[in-house]
């Protein structure tokens, strides 16, 4: 299965497959899928927050620090705070 996109991981999830293409087994997707129904329940602090943590952690993964916290900066957000630089990229 090719998984590409902000969405890819969610499509395999709800095929059921993995990357490899076997199968996730039946106890794995129960816990995922009963985590998440909890979270679509929870309060909201706001879209711009969400939009900046989703950065913060995707963006780690594609920029060095130094990159990420300018970009942030750019965009009117705050710069990378300690306790993300110390998960994301200690």
């Amino acid at each position: 299965m090719a998984i590409a996109g902000p969405d890819g991981v969610d499509q395999a999830i709800k095929a059921g497959i993995d990357l490899d293409g076997s199968a996730i087994p039946a106890e794995m997707l129960a816990l995922y899928n009963a985590v998440m129904e909890l979270e679509s329940q929870r309060a909201r602090s706001g879209v711009t927050k969400s939009m900046r943590n989703r950065i913060v952690k995707t963006g780690s993964k594609h920029f060095d620090q130094a990159s990420l916290d300018a970009q942030l900066r750019q965009a009117g957000w705050d710069g990378l705070k300690p306790k993300e630089i110390a998960f994301f990229y200690g």
